[in-house]
């Protein structure tokens, strides 16, 4: 996973999570467990990730699967870039 240190200093940065962005791991459980990851922070995330990369991500493809877990959110940016 190649890009999940910019993925994680992205949602670092939209969250304001200070020095709790180094607990952040691949396998780290996002919605329910990031208080600050509430529906308004996750529109701010996608948006925060799709200038950054230069990507487009359309509301169909969000779903709560993409935003369980560092590395789930990874992999969404990663298949994204792909294209």
């Amino acid at each position: 996973m190649q890009h999940l240190e910019e993925v994680k200093n992205i949602l670092a940065n939209v969250l304001n999570l200070g020095e709790r962005k180094h607990s952040l791991r691949e396998d780290t459980i996002l919605l329910g467990n990031l208080p600050e990851l509430d529906s308004m922070a996750v529109v701010n995330v996608i948006t925060a990730l799709e200038e950054y990369y230069d990507i487009s991500i359309d509301d169909d493809e969000i779903s709560a699967n993409t935003f369980e877990t560092l590395g789930s959110l990874t992999r969404f940016v990663e298949q994204k870039l792909s294209y």
